[in-house]
């Protein structure tokens, strides 16, 4: 995720980030202009005599323009809700895990009870954001050889990790070490890591229906597309400009979507999921020391 400053509006507008749309669309924006060129120079010398028909289109052009305005609010809402959903549910997750490490600190555990909880604790959001991104946290989690074995035979790290914690909190219930009400409020705290998990495997495995974004880049490509044709009769080759410019405008806000409507990934734009995970392990740190 890109940090930065809001208020700094000269080097914002200045600045070309990797990020930046500009970058990533400077080569089909050239590919539009050689194709819009190419069509006014058709329209120009050999359509002359349809050219009160093309001054007509203008006003379609204007309809057309509220419709895509309304499918662009429709589109940006829909994406940057799922980015707020992961965000907050990150949050969730961190206020979770400092939770769980307030009350494991006031149960009066054993030092090897406590390594063990706080260890999970600390891999349990490690191993979500790699299972998020599709790939093994299996390098970065800090495991004993028994539970390194184990973890190569489950498919979802996430789990077993949960699992090992709601396990180890029923042993210490059923040795003593906490009583029944201590054993409630954690365990219920706990459940909410697994909860955390299942609603950002929703947001990451039910994207935007394929249907409508087909639909959508279509209807993008088609209307830039034939758009000389509505102003090429008023401003000849300039026209081919203005179609650059609505192009660059309508794609941008489509691509940016496509890339936070999947928040948890490694773009620019993406949640700071290492440094929330980071968050967490400095809470559970403190906690074991």
């Amino acid at each position: 995720m890109i940090y930065y400053n809001p208020k700094s509006w000269i080097s914002l507008i200045f600045s070309i980030h990797k990020s930046d749309t500009l970058r990533i669309l400077w080569l089909p924006m050239l590919y539009v202009l050689l194709l819009t060129l190419t069509l006014a120079y058709i329209e120009i010398n050999y359509l002359k005599e349809y050219t009160t028909y093309f001054e007509k289109i203008l006003n379609i052009y204007q309809l057309i323009g509220f419709v895509i305005s309304l499918l662009l609010v429709f589109r940006t809402n829909t994406a940057y809700d799922r980015w707020w959903e992961g965000r907050k549910q990150w949050g969730a997750l961190m206020n979770a895990s400092r939770s769980a490490v307030n009350m494991l600190s006031s149960f009066g555990l054993s030092e090897e009870d406590r390594l063990f909880l706080g260890r999970h604790l600390k891999n349990f959001p490690i191993a979500l954001m790699y299972h998020l991104r599709n790939q093994d946290a299996f390098l970065y989690l800090k495991l004993t050889e028994e539970e390194k074995q184990t973890l190569k035979t489950k498919e979802h790290q996430p789990f077993y990790l949960s699992n090992l914690l709601i396990r180890k909190i029923s042993s210490l219930r059923k040795s003593g070490a906490i009583d029944d009400f201590q054993y409630l409020e954690i365990n219920r705290t706990l459940q909410i890591l697994m909860d955390v998990c299942g609603a950002c495997e929703r947001i990451k495995k039910t994207p935007i229906p394929f249907s409508y974004s087909l639909f959508f880049k279509k209807f993008i490509f088609l209307y830039i597309l034939t758009m000389p044709f509505a102003f090429v009769p008023s401003m000849g080759y300039y026209a081919c400009f203005v179609s650059i410019f609505v192009f660059y405008v309508l794609v941008s806000i489509e691509v940016l979507a496509e890339e936070i409507e999947d928040p948890f990934g490694e773009d620019d734009n993406d949640l700071p999921t290492d440094s929330i995970s980071e968050g967490i392990g400095k809470s559970v740190d403190e906690y074991l020391s």
